[in-house]
Parts: C-alpha cells; sequence; structure tokens
C-alpha cells in the first residue's frame, strides 16, 4: 500500500502512551518482580537500570529508526532498507517471533482474567494449600482457560480492528493512566502493611555480594523482555510516527516509565511479601500462588480489604497483559493487512483465528502432558524458544543491521529528523549500536545455551 494511506498517531501523549503500553506488561508486573526476587533485590534493580541505560535505549532507537525510516509492517521495513539482501529476512523473523508470543501470551492474559473473576466470588479465600489447588486445578481445566484467553483474544480483536488513532492509541490513553493508578494504590496499600519495610529496603538497600555472572545476565535479559525489543512491536509502532517526532526523547520517555512501573511492581510485591515473612524467591507461582496468599495474611483482619487489592491486583495484571498482547497483535496485522493487501478486519481475523489455535494448544498441554515436543510441554516451549533464542538473536542481528550495513547517512538523518535536531549523543549511540548492544545481547544468547 501506498505510504500516505497509512495511519499515524494522532498526538505525541499517544506516541508515548501506546509504546510504552507495548513494553509495560507481564514481563515488568509479573517477571520482573519474580526475577528480582530471585537475584537479591536492591542490587539487581541497579544492574537492570544500567542495562536498560546501555542497551534498552540504543536498541529501541534501532528499531524507531527502522520503523519510521521506511513507514511500514517490521517485515517490509527491513526490506525497504535491505534491499535484495538477506538482511531483509531479519523482519520476517520479527514478525514470526512477535505471532509466536502473542499465541502463548493470550493464555497467561486469560488467567489473569480468571483470577479477576476468582477475586470477587472468594474463590482465592482459604488456606495455603488451597490457593495452590485452585491453580492447579484451573490451569489443568480442559476448556476454563481456553474460555478465558478466546475473551482475551476477541477484546484484543476490537481494539485492533478500529485502527491505530481510534483503537490502540485510545485504548492506551484509556488504560495506561488507570495501570498507574492501580500500582500506585495498591502499592501505597502494601508499603503500609506492618513490616512492609523489610520489603522497601530488599528493594532499595543494595548488597553488592550478591551480584555474580547470573545477575548480571539475568539483568540484561529482562531488560530485553520486558522492553519489547526483538519482537517487532516497537519497529511497527514507529512506523506509525510521524516525521517530527524526537526518537532519543520519545524513547528516553517509553524507558523510563517502564523502569518506573517495574519499580512500583517490586513495591507493590516485596513489601507485602515480607509482611507476612513470606518468601520472595519463590519464581514464577509469585503472582498466582503466593500473592493471594500473602492478601489473605496481610489483610486477615479486614478480610473485605484483602478481597478488593487482590480484585484491584489482578485487574492490574489484565490491563498490563492487554497494552502487551495489543501490540503483539498489530505486528502480525499490519503484516497480512499491508503484504497482502487485505483489509485491516481481514489481517486481524487471521491474526485472532491462528493466535486462539496456538493458545489453545499451549493451554491444553497443561492438561494433557502429551502435547509437548522435545521433552517440553508446548506452552514451557513456546516461552523458551521465543524468549531465550528469538528474541535476543533478533536483537543481536538488528543491531549489526543499522550498526553495520545500513549507511551512516540515513542512521544520523533518522537520529536527527533530516538535520532539525542537534544530535549531540549521535556517536555515543552509533557506539553503542554497534559494539556495546551486540556484546551484551551476544552474552545473554551465550549463557541460555550453556544453561540448556
Amino acid at each position: 500500500m501506498k505510504q500516505t494511506e497509512r495511519a499515524n498517531f494522532g498526538s505525541r501523549l499517544g506516541i508515548i502512551l501506546a509504546t510504552a503500553g507495548s513494553a509495560v506488561g507481564l514481563g515488568n508486573v509479573w517477571r520482573f518482580p519474580t526475577i528480582t526476587g530471585e537475584n537479591g533485590g536492591a542490587a539487581f534493580l541497579l544492574v537492570y537500570i544500567v542495562c536498560v541505560l546501555l542497551l534498552g535505549i540504543p536498541c529501541m532507537l534501532n528499531e524507531f529508526i527502522i520503523g519510521r525510516r521506511a513507514q511500514a509492517n517490521t517485515a517490509r521495513a527491513y526490506s525497504k532498507l535491505a534491499g535484495g539482501t538477506p538482511w531483509r529476512f531479519i523482519g520476517y523473523f520479527g514478525v514470526f517471533t512477535g505471532f509466536l508470543i502473542a499465541g502463548y501470551y493470550c493464555v497467561v492474559s486469560g488467567w489473569c482474567l480468571q483470577y479477576v473473576v476468582a477475586s470477587v466470588n472468594g474463590g482465592l479465600d482459604g488456606d495455603p494449600a488451597a490457593v495452590e489447588h485452585y491453580f492447579s486445578d484451573f490451569s489443568t481445566n480442559p476448556w476454563k482457560p481456553i474460555v478465558w484467553l478466546v475473551v482475551f483474544m476477541l477484546i484484543t480483536h476490537f481494539v485492533i480492528v478500529r485502527g491505530v488513532e481510534k483503537g490502540i492509541e485510545r485504548a492506551s490513553k484509556l488504560m495506561m493512566p488507570l495501570l498507574f493508578i492501580l500500582l500506585v494504590v495498591i502499592a501505597v496499600a502494601a508499603c503500609l502493611l506492618p513490616n512492609a519495610t523489610k520489603g522497601i529496603a530488599f528493594l532499595f538497600s543494595p548488597d553488592f555480594s550478591k551480584v555474580d555472572s547470573n545477575v548480571l545476565l539475568g539483568a540484561l535479559g529482562q531488560a530485553f523482555y520486558s522492553l519489547s525489543l526483538g519482537m517487532g512491536c516497537l519497529c511497527t509502532y514507529a512506523s506509525y510516527f510521524s516525521r517530527d517526532t524526537h526518537l532519543t526523547k520519545s524513547a528516553v520517555q517509553i524507558v523510563s516509565l517502564d523502569t518506573l512501573v517495574a519499580i512500583l511492581a517490586g513495591l507493590m510485591i516485596f513489601p507485602a511479601v515480607f509482611s507476612v515473612g513470606g518468601n520472595v524467591d519463590v519464581g514464577p507461582s509469585l503472582v498466582f500462588i503466593t500473592l493471594p496468599n500473602v492478601f489473605n495474611q496481610a489483610f486477615s483482619t479486614i478480610p473485605l480489604v484483602g478481597h478488593v487489592i487482590a480484585l484491584l491486583f489482578y485487574m492490574l495484571l489484565s490491563v498490563a497483559a492487554l497494552t502487551s498482547l495489543i501490540s503483539l497483535h498489530e505486528v502480525s496485522t499490519a503484516f497480512f493487512h499491508e503484504e497482502f493487501n487485505i483489509s485491516r478486519s481481514s489481517g486481524a481475523t487471521i491474526v485472532t483465528v491462528l493466535c486462539c489455535i496456538i493458545g489453545i494448544f499451549c493451554s491444553l498441554s497443561f492438561y494433557n502432558t502429551d502435547l509437548s515436543l522435545f521433552g517440553m510441554q508446548l506452552f514451557d516451549l513456546f516461552d523458551f524458544i521465543t524468549g531465550q533464542i528469538f528474541l535476543p538473536l533478533g536483537g543481536f542481528l538488528t543491531c549489526l543491521f543499522l550498526g553495520w550495513y545500513v549507511p551512516k547517512n540515513i542512521v544520523r538523518e533518522e537520529f536527527t529528523n533530516q538535520g532539525t535536531l542537534r544530535g549531540r549523543f549521535f556517536s555515543v549511540y552509533l557506539f553503542c549500536a554497534r559494539f556495546v548492544c551486540p556484546i551484551c545481547i551476544l552474552l545473554i544468547f551465550l549463557h541460555q545455551l550453556q544453561v540448556i
């Protein structure tokens, strides 16, 4: 389709909120507290912030430059800059990665909706064993998780078919403020609990003796995951940026918002867990098993307050999941819409149906363990391949592509908005894109291969 026919975000605020919404998701509210709890707290947080500055901002700028320069979906954007060279396949790889992530991401998103309902009807009440049993029963049920994942995909579909400005931007302007309000309310409630200061100290009083290679590489990986790098989202959204959008300022603002959400998530979870003497290093079960028990114990004298906090928390998780799933869906929708010259609605329908099919099989792999490949159930396999292999590989190749293949004058033109900006940090950015980021991402990738 012609470039002039492409939609654009209607305002600078829309750009920031929509793109921040792409980055802010379960990676911040669920994964960040989990990884931080497993890696010692404050020391990990400081290393993570350094990684975000050194890795996150340059890699985000890479995708912004490619997307806005080409004004096309991720696959076509790389093709425009790569010509007929093999570099063009990086774009297709990004679309494929985003599509696979959306396929299994909707499963966890559906769990969040179920827990919203459970917070209302008292399904999360009871002793710790009952709460653990509730999660096990639900996740292994053959049809309940499927119903919720389909509902979540249909909500996402409704936003996507309405377009960029009336759908994605409008939804982001509603959901992102709501997300921040919920975060602040729950964080304040958690910090007011007895012994909550221990959780605050865990997050902000670093013990550097706990910093080792695993912490360093874990922080690098989390920075990559939480900023939605390497999955085509940022490149696709940047294609809707206006030509006068200040890319560097936008990247700094989005990274700042993303990091703030991660810190607030920590303030929301760690004080509550420490207040009841719980463990913060229990891994992924922290959100769906440990926290319901924490809410029950922390507010045992006022059960109604505990129910309200639990409800707000799982509403928060659902909103965070939706903002990210919208961006993942848009990557593939834009691809089908533009590459196959079909309507946006048709492209979105194809993506929704295919993602539901993938999600159904991933969900059923909890019910039937025979649904597995290479010794892993399908859900874990999709999570592992995309998060541990595809994302770092795509980011690594993008750094090499923009840092060494794309002509320097093109990169400078986009960085400085055709020379209208001073571009004081261009040399720093280019050095990071050429050397710092590829080396860091390569370390992540080699570390993951070593873990396998």
